[in-house]
C-alpha cells in the first residue's frame, strides 16, 4: 500500500500500518526482558519516537494541501513546480517536516534511540520489518517527494548531515556492543545514514541500490544471528545473546559461520560482494558534492569493518567461553538452506547496477529526476577498500583471542557507555 500509494494520503495509511506492525512486534514478548517490563517499554519507546515523526509527515501534508490543493504525488509535483521558486520558505518549511517523518521511521538522529531496543521481537520478523522494509519507508519517501526537495536545497544539506552524522554515530555506538542484535540493529541505523545521505545528495539510484544490498545482507545477519541463539540454546544457553560468553563457534557451527562472514563481508564493502558497489556508489556521489559528508560516510565505513570485524572475533573465534558455547550445535538444515540462499543474494546483488551496465540505475532513470550517473572511480573504491580492510585488520588483532581482560575502557568504549546511559537511562 505505501509503495503503490499514488498520493501523500494512501501513502500515510501505509506508512502508519507498517508502524503498528512493527509496535506489535516489538511488543509480541511483552512479559519478558528486563524487570518482566522491557519489552513493553520497548514498544512504547517506539510508538512515541514514530508519533512524533509522523505529525512532522501530517504537518508536511497539511501545508501541500494548503498550497496546492492537492495530496496527488503527479498534481503536487506539477503545481509545486509552478507555485515554488528555488528556496523559497514555505517549500522548505514543508520538507523539513517530511525530513522529520523520515527521521522517526527511518531511526535517524535525533529519534532514532527506538531501533535498538526493535530487537526485543522475534528475530525472523525482525529481521524482515526492522532490516528490511519498515525502516527503509523513509527512504521510500524521499525518492517518491524528490521533486520538491530539488526546490528546497537547504532541506537537501539538512539531510546529506544528517544521515551522514547518524552513519558515524551509529557504527561508533556498534563498536561497544555486547548484545549480538543490538550490534546489527546499531549497523541498520548507520546503514540507513548512508542511504539517507545518498538521498540529501540527490543520488537516488544509489540511495535505492543500497536499500535492495541492504535488505540481503541484513536479513542473511539477522537470521544468523539467530541460528547463532538457536546453537547455543542446544548447548544449554537460553536465549543467549551477549557475545563476551560465546567464542570458539566456527568449529561447532560451520554452515552458520560461512555465511555470517559472507555478510560480514558484504556489509563492510569488500569486493566483489553486494555491498563494495552501493557503498561505493554513495561514496562517489559525496565526493562529488559535499566534502564534509563523504568524511563522514568514509570514518563510518571504517567503523562498519571493525565491528564487525570485532564481532566475527567474539562470536566464533578463540575458544568457547562458557559452556553453552562449548557445547553449541549447527542449526537444522530447514534453517541453514535460507541461510545460503540469502548469501547468495548478498554476493550477487551487486549485479543489480554494476558499473558499466547500470540495469537499476536505466530502470529508475525515467523516475528519479537526478544528475547524470558518475562514472565508477577506482581510486576511491580502493582507498574505501584499504579502510574496510585496516578495520577488519584492527579488530582481529585486538579480538581474535576473544574480549581483552583486565583491561582500563577505551575512548571508544567510554564514549559508547555514556551514550547508552543518556539515551536508554
Amino acid at each position: 500500500l505505501l509503495v503503490l500509494a499514488d498520493n501523500f494520503l494512501l501513502l500515510f495509511v501505509g506508512w502508519e500500518g507498517v508502524g503498528l506492525c512493527s509496535y506489535l512486534l516489538i511488543s509480541f514478548w511483552f512479559d519478558r526482558g528486563e524487570g518482566g517490563t522491557a519489552n513493553a517499554s520497548a514498544g512504547r519507546k517506539a510508538f512515541i519516537a514514530n508519533r512524533v515523526g509522523d505529525f512532522g509527515l501530517i504537518m508536511a501534508m497539511i501545508l501541500l494541501f494548503w498550497q496546492l490543493g492537492t495530496l496527488s504525488f503527479r498534481e503536487v509535483f506539477t503545481r509545486a513546480e509552478a507555485t515554488f521558486s528555488v528556496g523559497e520558505p514555505m517549500v522548505v518549511a514543508i520538507t523539513l517536516l517530511l525530513l522529520l517523518g523520515v527521521t522517526g521511521k527511518s531511526a535517524q538522529i535525533p529519534l532514532f534511540i527506538w531501533l535498538p531496543d526493535a530487537m526485543a521481537g522475534p528475530t525472523p520478523v525482525s529481521a524482515l520489518i526492522h532490516a528490511a522494509t519498515m525502516v527503509t519507508a523513509g527512504i521510500y519517501l524521499m525518492a517518491r517527494a524528490q521533486l520538491l526537495f530539488a526546490l528546497a536545497p537547504q532541506t537537501q544539506l539538512a539531510v546529506a548531515l544528517v544521515g551522514g552524522a547518524t552513519a558515524l554515530l551509529a557504527a561508533l555506538v556498534a563498536g561497544g556492543q555486547v548484545d549480538i542484535k543490538r550490534v546489527l540493529a546499531y549497523s541498520t541505523i548507520s546503514q540507513l545514514g548512508f542511504m539517507v545521505a545518498a538521498a540529501g545528495l540527490g543520488a537516488y539510484t544509489a540511495a535505492l541500490f543500497h536499500l535492495v544490498t541492504h535488505a540481503c545482507f541484513k536479513a542473511l545477519l539477522f537470521l544468523s544471528a539467530g541460528s547463532v541463539i538457536h546453537g547455543l540454546a542446544h548447548g544449554g544457553g537460553h536465549d543467549m545473546q551477549d557475545m563476551r560468553q560465546m567464542g570458539g563457534l566456527r568449529q561447532r557451527m560451520p554452515v552458520t559461520f560461512a555465511v555470517y562472514l559472507v555478510g560480514a563481508l558484504a556489509l563492510a564493502g569488500l569486493p566483489p560482494l553486494a555491498g563494495f558497489f552501493s557503498k561505493d556508489e554513495i561514496l562517489a556521489a559525496a565526493w562529488a558534492e559535499n566534502a564534509p559528508v563523504f568524511y563522514l560516510l568514509l570514518l563510518a565505513a571504517f567503523g562498519t569493518a571493525y565491528y564487525m570485524g570485532r564481532q566475527i572475533c567474539l562470536v566464533f573465534l578463540g575458544e568457547g567461553r562458557s559452556e553453552p558455547a562449548k557445547r553449541a550445535a549447527e542449526s537444522p538444515r530447514l534453517m541453514t538452506l535460507p541461510l545460503i540462499a540469502l548469501a547468495l543474494l548478498a554476493t550477487f546483488a551487486g549485479l543489480l547496477n554494476l558499473p558499466g551496465w547500470l540495469p537499476l540505475g536505466h530502470w529508475l532513470g525515467e523516475t528519479l529526476a537526478e544528475s547524470e550517473h558518475l562514472p565508477f572511480n577506482w581510486g576511491l573504491a580502493g582507498t574505501a577498500t584499504l579502510l574496510a580492510l585496516l578495520g577488519g585488520g584492527l579488530a582481529y588483532r585486538r579480538y581474535r583471542l576473544g574480549p581483552p581482560a583486565a583491561e582500563p575502557l577505551s575512548g571508544w568504549e567510554e564514549f559508547v557507555a555514556w551514550w547508552l546511559v543518556l539515551t536508554t537511562g
